[in-house]
């Protein structure tokens, strides 16, 4: 047996074996009585203080998961009450002050849960201490614009699904916390999901910018049906399928673009706060495209944690559709979750017309290379085309446009320069033309899930006389 710690398995997977997740899984009722002898084994081999399953997050996760199980009915014996108790208490002198961001939101979701579960001055403490640090948390994490400071979609995901279980707690107690605090939970609430439906494919998932994998966070249907339920809707305009349009988030640095069978999404934005950037990757003028419905460029996604090759080769330039310049990164990315010099978009352009919608940025994370290269990128979308362009400037030895595709196409050249993509649902044809530079086909891989690495192919293209590349993506418009 593997137990609750050990080298047989890594550190993030062994958090995971303390969360009790399943307890509120959507089949957990057919599993009811093995979840109480789980419990009861957790209770018995790891005494307080003791192993992985005592430090603050996976402790503030199993909280909130015995409350939620509580709720929902299930017999809580005074031994798994007592043990609760002790774990809050150990949680709230052990606070993850130095973590900051998502752990620091955690643990106060936690002692917002045990502080509703029990009665007297000690819950009441630990109410306190987790609605001030939630307060706080929401102006500092969530950006004006509705999307969370990480810039990673799938932390968004997660941080929303928290705040909707704070407004479904404060309903099942109900008077227990003002409605000042109520009355900003539904409105970050809202504002978060517009950002998240804003910022997925037409398949329904997640677009994968910095640490993002499908399968960690509810979907993103089933967010938007909790909010619904509990009367919280975004204010999303419908995107009007006729002339190409934008949605710019200012803050978090995204935009979409759309126009007729074409969504694309463009990352003009940091990688992160400055002072915690452990989940970004790389990816600065990135982006993605889904035509006729189906994911066409992606980056690469997440597959694992840890401070393996394959982690920094998830976080690297590389695995993103922009520009890697003297084989470096554009943000110097090492070990699992830690950022040197970084990345800065500057200059960015937005314009829109009947005809197209047209973005441009730069950034400055090759200026600490000898040559201070500077990468500018533009993209002009009109109904049936996209036109990608890169610039350039300075001094360099190597740069290379990188475009990565879905698994799921089927790539072929038809020359040097033209290249055809067959989407496999619609059966669509999309043609792929180097306008200017020099392109080569080399493998790749496509990590939609954690544990999940797919192999796939990106088109490899390198500037020309000028410095610049262009790329022109055409697709036949159906209306």
């Amino acid at each position: 047996m593997l137990g609750w710690d050990g080298p047989e398995r890594e550190k993030l997977w062994r958090y995971n074996q303390h969360y009790f997740d399943d307890l509120n899984a959507v089949d957990a009722g057919e599993r009811s009585h093995w979840h109480h002898a789980l419990i009861q084994r957790w209770i018995k081999e790891n005494p307080p203080g003791t192993g992985s399953g005592w430090e603050p997050y996976p402790t503030s996760q199993r909280i909130v998961n015995w409350v939620k199980w509580k709720l929902a009915g299930h017999p809580f014996s005074d031994e798994y009450l007592q043990s609760m108790a002790t774990q809050t208490r150990w949680l709230s002198r052990r606070i993850e002050w130095h973590i900051l961001g998502n752990h620091l939101y955690a643990n106060a979701k936690a002692l917002v849960f045990a502080g509703f579960c029990f009665e007297g001055p000690e819950a009441q403490m630990w109410l306190k201490i987790g609605l001030d640090i939630i307060a706080q948390e929401l102006q500092e994490q969530v950006l004006p614009d509705g999307g969370n400071f990480e810039r990673s979609t799938m932390y968004h995901a997660i941080f929303l699904e928290d705040l909707l279980d704070l407004v479904n707690l404060a309903g099942a107690y109900s008077g227990l916390v003002g409605n000042e605090h109520v009355d900003q939970w539904r409105a970050t609430a809202s504002k978060m999901l517009n950002w998240l439906e804003a910022m997925c494919h037409p398949d329904g998932e997640i677009a994968f910018f910095n640490d993002a994998a499908i399968g960690i966070a509810p979907s993103p249907a089933e967010i938007k049906a909790y909010a619904n339920r509990l009367g919280i809707s975004s204010d999303r305009v419908a995107i009007s399928s006729g002339k190409p349009t934008l949605i710019q988030f200012a803050d978090s640095g995204y935009i979409r673009l759309n126009a007729v069978q074409a969504v694309a999404f463009l990352d003009v934005a940091p990688i992160g706060p400055d002072y915690i950037p452990g989940h970004a990757h790389a990816d600065t003028l990135s982006f993605e495209l889904s035509l006729f419905g189906e994911r066409v460029l992606v980056n690469g996604g997440t597959s694992q944690y840890g401070s393996g090759s394959v982690r920094l080769e998830e976080r690297g330039t590389q695995a993103h559709n922009t520009v890697a310049i003297d084989g470096e990164n554009s943000s110097e990315v090492w070990s699992g979750f830690r950022v040197a010099k970084r990345a800065y978009p500057r200059g960015l352009v937005v314009k829109q017309s009947d005809q197209s919608v047209w973005v441009a940025c730069a950034h400055d994370g090759y200026t600490r290379l000898p040559g201070r290269a500077v990468h500018k990128r533009s993209w002009q979308l009109h109904n049936g085309k996209l036109l990608v362009q890169d610039q350039v400037v300075g001094e360099f030895e190597t740069a290379v446009a990188h475009f990565h595709f879905h698994p799921n196409i089927r790539f072929a050249a038809t020359d040097r320069c033209h290249y055809s993509l067959r989407l496999p649902d619609s059966g669509q044809e999309v043609q792929l033309t180097i306008r200017s530079g020099t392109a080569s086909v080399g493998k790749s891989f496509f990590s939609p899930e954690f544990g999940i690495r797919l192999n796939s192919h990106c088109l490899a293209v390198r500037p020309e006389f000028d410095n610049s590349i262009i790329v022109e993506i055409s697709w036949s418009i159906n209306e």
